[in-house]
């Protein structure tokens, strides 16, 4: 299996009938607009467990072998990836273990518990839960879901990108929130091969650069802390294939503080009423900052790609 469009299409017609297709939201008859350009939502976070990810947990499920569900799944992840396999597991009858690190939020926890995963809280972020996850999926023989590195994941995230695509035919831009990569590596690849004319923007917090950086320096790059209160999308490191699909594919990467992705969770729930964690904010923020610029006349399709309390005073 590779990431190309053909995977991604595959990957489509694989979590047919397990996974949403997402309705996407033009928002009219705004108090404060985001944007000159037309502003589309993808609103990913309707999807079981409240964002994204579960497509890519889907896929990679479907895509195992029946001795290697049987054996039950382990993760680790800042709370939604987890939430996803959880549900996936959840689907194929298997036993879900997720690791957490402390900065996880409580409520990601206990919807971890409603779907029947045993919950291991171990190290301060994502990285150093991963590393006790992996040793005990070696130790026990469990099959080991990566959150954003396994083609399977990246295929299925790349769904998304297919469906905006469809949604919205004459999208110019489209902005994506990077964590650990896996999303935009998906929704880059599907749309650059299909529409190379379309731009893709990722967006990181200022406090958890790790794509950003790693640009700059022209490889990948370990981040010696994180600062930010998104931690969905704060590894300290990334993956080589998502790294390569990102160089590839994505036209520019942006940073937002925290501030930032708090005004615009506040933003769309004051004129939306949708309701975003930080992650899901991110998109936004970067329109409202300016660090991604739309011209009148053209259309800009960010994805809201997590559901959450952030914005809701």
């Amino acid at each position: 299996m590779t990431v190309t469009l053909d995977t991604i299409r595959a990957a489509q017609a694989r979590i047919a009938g397990h996974v949403r297709a997402t309705p996407v939201l033009e928002p009219v008859g705004l108090l404060n607009s985001v944007t000159e350009g037309r502003l589309a939502l993808k609103l990913d976070f309707l999807q079981p467990t409240g964002s994204f990810k579960v497509r890519g947990a889907v896929n990679t499920l479907k895509s195992l072998s029946a001795e290697q569900v049987s054996r039950g799944l382990i993760t680790a992840s800042g709370g939604n990836h987890g939430l996803a396999v959880a549900y996936a597991a959840w689907m194929g009858g298997a036993k879900a273990v997720v690791y957490l690190p402390r900065s996880a939020p409580p409520a990601k926890a206990e919807s971890l518990r409603r779907w029947g995963a045993e919950v291991v809280i171990e190290g301060s972020v994502f990285d150093e839960a991963a590393v006790a996850a992996m040793a005990r999926a070696q130790e026990e023989g469990m099959t080991w879901v990566h959150p954003f590195a396994p083609e399977s994941v990246i295929n299925g995230q790349g769904t998304l990108g297919l469906e905006i695509l469809d949604q919205v035919p004459d999208v110019d831009t489209v902005v994506v929130a990077i964590g650990g990569g896996g999303l935009i590596s998906g929704v880059a690849t599907a749309i650059k091969s299909d529409r190379p004319q379309v731009k893709v923007i990722g967006v990181e917090p200022v406090g958890a650069p790790t794509h950003y950086e790693s640009r700059k320096a022209g490889g990948l790059v370990t981040l010696d802390a994180i600062a930010t209160a998104a931690g969905t999308l704060a590894p300290r490191r990334s993956e080589q294939l998502n790294y390569d699909l990102i160089t590839a594919h994505v036209d520019d990467i942006v940073l937002v503080d925290d501030q930032a992705m708090y005004a615009a969770a506040r933003w769309l729930w004051a004129e939306c009423a949708i309701g975003a964690e930080l992650a899901g904010a991110a998109g936004v923020a970067a329109l409202m900052n300016g660090a991604v610029r739309v011209a009148a006349g053209e259309t800009v399709c960010t994805i809201v790609c997590g559901a959450g309390t952030d914005g809701v005073t």
